[in-house]
């Protein structure tokens, strides 16, 4: 079955960690037995992964952050910093398209060519496989350098934002804060609904998310997200949350961060996690429960979020596993339909919805 996977942080990983997603999964892991770091030696995405669970279309991040407080590979001192680093990552895209391996769609024709290849391709897969399509988001407005530049990313290929990361970001509070939009994050969400581009609520604080619904009239998802009712935490929405996201038609993509499955999780704490893809399934549940249908619950993986196996569900070795999910959501009573919307459909519809009067 074809999958939609509505976030993974690829170009972060490839130039951050100087990891060649050309590769297997397998070798890199060689190649990082010795390096230190959370994750190293134990990722579970590269290409050759996504091409073997049919992983056709992904959301696809810039990250970079500006907020001055962490000290880290993501972190910059200055929004030029920031902004160079992210138009690295898109280059990054931009050469793995020319080069044949991806397609950086942007548009509703490029999206449904991209999409009838596949399927194609599934009916007769001695053909050569179509490249992985890649749909450019920015986890973090921070590398915008004003709200006005916002223009220029759009025509290089963003057609997504998400305002906010973790801490204060320079346009919104973020996961970890009760800060709401400052006042450049208010002028871009106009820009971003001037130009079409998607808001991602994913990460905004609670103070945020209510604001930056009122203020954007526009089409909203939440790419890799879970639910506070089951694992209680900031990072999570809540139940009225996630109906107001229902509400405006959007879609929620469930996250494979053992953190977040697991209600006891301890950071630093070796061979804490007991989560596995059940857990994930859970999350999906509840949201088809809140929405009294499967339209709005999919696939966010964040599977290369910075974490690798020791961090994932336990019956997952790599994104390829993927495709143990339909079988588990057939055990659960969903019927054939309703779980190709889950693992793709219900992205598609979203972004066709979306895109349809786009030029």
């Amino acid at each position: 079955m074809l999958i939609f996977d509505s976030h993974l942080d690829l170009a972060w990983n490839a130039l951050q960690w100087n990891r060649d997603l050309l590769q297997s999964v397998y070798t890199i892991r060689t190649q990082e037995s010795a390096a230190a770091g959370p994750g190293r030696g134990q990722n579970t995405v590269a290409l050759p992964e996504l091409r073997q669970g049919r992983v056709a279309v992904c959301i696809a991040t810039l990250l970079a952050r500006s907020t001055g407080i962490r000290s880290d590979d993501i972190d910059y001192g200055s929004a030029a910093q920031a902004f160079a680093a992210a138009r690295g990552q898109l280059a990054y895209y931009r050469a793995l398209e020319q080069q044949g391996h991806a397609r950086i769609l942007t548009d509703l024709r490029g999206l449904d060519d991209h999409l009838a290849a596949w399927v194609q391709w599934e009916s007769d897969p001695g053909e050569p496989q179509p490249p992985l399509g890649f749909i450019i988001s920015m986890e973090s407005a921070d590398p915008i350098l004003n709200p006005d530049q916002l223009e220029d990313w759009y025509e290089a290929g963003v057609r997504l934002i998400g305002p906010a990361h973790y801490e204060p970001g320079r346009y919104a509070g973020g996961t970890g804060t009760e800060r709401g939009l400052t006042p450049e994050g208010i002028a871009l969400l106009g820009e971003m609904d001037r130009l079409g581009i998607i808001l991602d609520l994913t990460h905004l604080s609670d103070q945020a998310f209510w604001q930056a619904l009122e203020i954007y009239p526009g089409p909203v998802l939440a790419s890799h997200n879970n639910c506070r009712a089951l694992v209680p935490h900031q990072r999570q929405f809540d139940d009225t949350q996630l109906r107001a996201i229902i509400a405006r038609d959007g879609v929620i993509g469930a996250a494979f961060d053992s953190w977040m499955l697991q209600v006891d999780w301890e950071h630093n704490v070796p061979n804490r996690n007991v989560a596995t893809l059940a857990d994930v399934l859970n999350h999906i549940d509840h949201i088809c429960q809140l929405a009294g249908n499967p339209r709005h619950a999919a696939i966010g993986s964040d599977l290369d979020g910075g974490f690798g196996r020791e961090e994932s569900p336990l019956d997952m070795d790599t994104i390829a596993d993927l495709q143990k999910i339909p079988k588990m959501l057939a055990g659960r009573g969903y019927a054939d339909g309703e779980i190709a919307d889950i693992m793709y459909g219900n992205w598609v519809r979203f972004l066709r919805g979306t895109w349809a009067d786009r030029p």
